[in-house]
């Protein structure tokens, strides 16, 4: 992405001109488990964009940006980072890309409810908190949909689905928990967005786009299962425009959905991507195939097989304009900068 100098972006469609706002064109912003894939799109956006950006994380590595060491359990000197922070934006959380043993299962809900609950308290406890919390969640909290799509004010919340795998109901039970842990949160002066985020499509490599082109470039980017089952997914550059858009939207707080507004079929998806990459071929996967090969991957099928129709009612209805609201170009667009990154 060409973000262009460090206080006067070059700015995509969609993407917010801090220059034509009231507020102030140098924002501090704190990004809690911000050194995973979508924490560092989000870093180095910021970073570009000229803000003062803090990530908050177990390890300290090195960055361009400030790295605050916290442990995600206790309060402690990392605190001071929220006082007269503008925005803070919480993505911390056990990854979910990994077999649900019991162990993993207790990890991904206990760490994103006691981040979220701790967070909730440091905010609470300060003289000058964030003026804007927005806490990572996901599009999975809805109902598996084949029949409609699932917007923020008429989708249905998962779980109660006839025949709905117990580990679908897991992550339906997650995903409310995180948000009811977050919305309980007594912060009056702050005001709060749960990002119920579609899969965030990126060139950066062990990203979930570079997977499935892995697999499209060996000839196996074929159908998964029946193919019926939509895929919701979001361009980089639509997301981080629609961060921007939300941060400067004073009057937009509560459940916002992170999707492009063209989810489609898996069979379309994947069709698009091997178009992008230029291969005529694509073996397709039984749903006991991909049992095996998430098994191997240790992975789940619930990433693939479960249907996430989900469209971005509020940003839409606000104005927000997608730079990539099709798959088709999106897909040629991150094609063109995944090899553009891979012949440095």
């Amino acid at each position: 992405l060409d973000h262009g100098g460090p206080l006067r972006p070059q700015l995509m469609v969609g993407q917010y001109d801090w220059r034509d706002s009231g507020m102030r064109t140098h924002l501090r912003i704190v990004l809690p488990g911000g050194n995973g894939q979508v924490g560092n799109i989000l870093a180095r956006h910021f970073h570009a964009q000229g803000h003062d950006v803090v990530v908050l994380a177990r390890r300290v590595t090195l960055a361009p940006w400030r790295v605050v060491k916290w442990d995600g359990a206790t309060l402690g000197n990392w605190t001071s980072e929220l006082e007269n922070a503008d925005v803070l934006i919480n993505l911390a959380g056990r990854s979910v890309d990994c077999r649900y043993t019991p162990a993993n299962r207790r990890a991904i809900k206990e760490s994103r409810i006691q981040t979220t609950h701790l967070l909730g308290q440091a905010i609470g406890h300060s003289l000058h908190p964030p003026r804007l919390w927005m806490n990572a969640s996901t599009a999975t909290i809805y109902r598996h949909a084949l029949d409609r799509p699932m917007d923020e004010q008429t989708g249905e919340i998962g779980g109660n689905e006839p025949n709905a795998p117990a580990k679908w109901r897991f992550s339906i039970d997650v995903a409310t928990s995180w948000e009811r842990t977050f919305f309980d949160s007594v912060t009056p002066n702050t005001r709060k967005i749960a990002l119920r985020s579609a899969v965030v499509m990126s060139p950066d490599r062990g990203g979930i786009f570079d997977k499935l082109l892995r697999l499209v470039r060996f000839g196996l980017g074929g159908t998964s299962a029946s193919g019926m089952q939509f895929v919701s997914w979001i361009h980089d550059a639509d997301f981080l425009g629609s961060i921007d858009y939300l941060i400067a939207r004073d009057e937009i707080d509560g459940v916002v959905n992170i999707a492009s507004p063209n989810p489609l079929r898996n069979r379309e998806f994947m069709k698009a991507l091997r178009e992008a990459w230029g291969s005529r071929i694509g073996l397709p996967a039984a749903s006991w195939m991909l049992e095996i090969g998430t098994l191997f991957l240790r992975s789940e099928t619930e990433l693939v097989l479960k249907s996430r129709r989900v469209i971005p009612g509020r940003l839409v209805e606000a104005g927000f304009q997608f730079q990539f609201p099709e798959w088709e170009s999106a897909a040629q667009h991150l094609v063109r900068r995944w090899r553009a990154t891979d012949q440095r």
